[in-house]
């Protein structure tokens, strides 16, 4: 029996939208719509490009426009190239640059734009945002990326550990394979514990009868330049308002292009940031796990409430770029979300006051069995101390959630994971006072295996005083040889309750998000017959495998959590 794909198709223009096909400088037409403004004479533009359906209820711009219309703002929407009502080749992260500056031309020649135009949008329309900056166009006066980054192409990685290769991210892969195939968008569950990987993908490609180029670029590892302009960050600068989600996957990419254009003369100046406890598909950490009246991709109701701060920072930030109607300085630098306690501003991120704390990986010799596990202890031990964990590839640690966009929808208890016997737990204290993280945070791990090539996953969780564990960051890195290894855990703005625990848990697979190891030199996806290894951590002064914090001050009184 041949694998089920679903096809999803081009739903109807909204009735308060007209399209219009917009030639591009090689003759190809992006379907664009235009949400006009019910009132006379110019105004500015807020433009939108994306590969989902412009028309879908997936990105519900129907909805969105109506808040931007109502603000004065004209809202242009396009299908980006090859994708739905739009022609052209079908390979994402190419084209970019040039078709958002030719679609921001178009839209100043109109005779209802004031010639001035921002752009707002989720992940690969936040990319082409980059892009448009890529591209210098005079037009173009600030952006709203939200959850995305500039460096999510094929053969990207797409955020860096700090130690250079990362496994490879299954998602992103199934997301080429799914999304970048043709115009339409082919929905179907991988089996991915088929062997070889690659013959579950194979398998989707020979039903719909096309192949993804972008699925291709990535399992050949041929990288893709995704900008024929200057990168983003040399470009002109533009106002940015990164509008960031401490539990989204590509969390760590955008904070690093974040802190990278907050240190750059002529961009530092027009930085701003939202940071908020969300994952990729904007489900909040305070309503998690999501119920039927917060869920809301499956209710109106839930996303109605949802857009209401999902659209009103980036109206709120174009009435100053685009409008001119406030100062700049009226806009906080900086506001962000403590988890489980509430919003914040700041001038700078992190927040003036925070130190770095380090905790170090203790009591090795107890990290592989059940909770409490090893210590995350102020100070190293004396000794040169060690552990070891096994990866197996017919028993491989399952991943924090089964599709990581989603990460809170479900906010699933990993207490299970923590008390496998193939990973290794390190746990503070129970605190009598709020723990609050806000800034970066890594791990650094002296490691070595039997295999030649081994990948080191590292989870940071929330223990709760009832024993279940969620996350609050995680981070990846792969080696060949032994020695220090610095994994990057990203940013977050997270109180640690009375009562709770940290968590550092570390393993060597995350199934399915990650692509198990060959343990060999063989192509992982390839692969019949991959190799179990065993790793081995090592601690204490002389080799101090730590855990890196950013502390605000007044944590934690007295030092009893650290």
């Amino acid at each position: 029996m041949s694998l089920a794909v679903q096809r999803v198709t081009p739903q109807p223009v909204p009735p308060h939208a007209r399209q219009h096909m917009v030639r591009m400088r090689d003759g190809a037409l992006l379907a664009t719509d235009v949400y006009a403004v019910d009132r006379e004479g110019p105004v500015p533009a807020v433009l939108a490009r994306l590969p989902y359906d412009k028309n879908s209820r997936y990105v519900f711009f129907d909805r969105i426009a109506k808040r931007f219309t109502a603000r004065g703002y004209a809202v242009v929407v396009q299908d980006v190239r090859g994708k739905f009502r739009s022609e052209g080749r079908t390979l994402g992260w190419t084209g970019e640059v040039d078709d958002g500056f030719d679609t921001l031309e178009w839209i100043t020649r109109q005779p209802w734009s004031d010639g001035t135009v921002g752009m707002f949008g989720d992940s690969y329309y936040g990319f082409t945002q980059w892009s448009a900056v890529s591209s210098q166009h005079p037009a173009l006066r600030a952006i709203v990326p939200r959850v995305t980054c500039t460096s999510n192409a094929p053969g990207i990685a797409t955020y860096d550990s700090g130690s250079g290769r990362q496994p490879l991210w299954l998602e992103g892969t199934t997301y080429q394979a799914q999304v970048w195939t043709d115009n339409d968008i082919h929905e179907f569950d991988v089996d991915l514990t088929r062997r070889p990987v690659i013959a579950a993908y194979e398998e989707a490609f020979e039903t719909i009868g096309k192949r993804s180029p972008g699925f291709d670029l990535i399992v050949g590892g041929i990288p893709l330049a995704p900008y024929n302009g200057p990168h983003p960050y040399d470009a002109r600068p533009v106002p940015v308002l990164h509008c960031v989600g401490w539990f989204d996957n590509l969390g760590i990419a955008h904070m690093r292009d974040y802190t990278e254009l907050a240190g750059r003369p002529g961009w530092a100046a027009v930085q701003y940031l939202i940071a908020d406890t969300i994952d990729h598909e904007n489900y909040f950490l305070e309503d998690a796990p999501a119920t039927p009246a917060t869920d809301h991709l499956a209710g109106d109701t839930a996303l109605e409430r949802m857009l209401d701060s999902y659209a009103g920072p980036a109206l709120e930030f174009f009435d100053v770029f685009l409008k001119g109607v406030a100062r700049p300085d009226s806009l906080p630098r900086v506001r962000w979300k403590l988890g489980h306690e509430g919003w914040h501003t700041s001038p700078a991120w992190p927040p003036p006051g925070v130190t770095v704390t380090e905790l170090y990986l203790t009591d090795p010799a107890v990290a592989a069995g059940t909770v409490p596990g090893g210590t995350l202890a102020p100070h190293p031990a004396e000794p040169t101390e060690r552990a070891e964990w096994r990866y197996d590839p017919d028993d491989l640690v399952p991943s924090a959630a089964p599709d990581t966009f989603l990460q809170l929808r479900d906010h699933a208890d990993e207490r299970r994971t923590l008390d496998r016997d193939d990973v290794l737990v390190f746990t503070t204290p129970a605190s009598e006072h709020p723990l609050d993280l806000a800034g970066p945070a890594h791990a650094v791990l002296h490691v070595e295996s039997t295999a030649p090539t081994f990948d080191v996953f590292v989870r940071l969780l929330d223990l709760a005083p009832d024993g279940t564990a969620r996350l609050i960051l995680r981070g990846c890195a792969q080696a060949d040889a032994p020695g220090e290894l610095r994994i990057d855990l990203g940013h977050t703005g997270y109180r640690v309750r009375p009562g709770h625990r940290l968590a550092l848990m570390i393993a060597g697979s995350d199934f399915p998000n990650h692509l198990p190891n060959s343990g060999s030199l063989e192509s992982p996806w390839l692969t019949t017959a991959p190799k179990a290894s065993r790793q081995t951590l090592w601690t204490g002064c002389a080799r101090p495998s730590r855990l890196s914090l950013a502390v605000l001050p007044g944590s934690a009184e007295g030092g009893d959590a650290l």
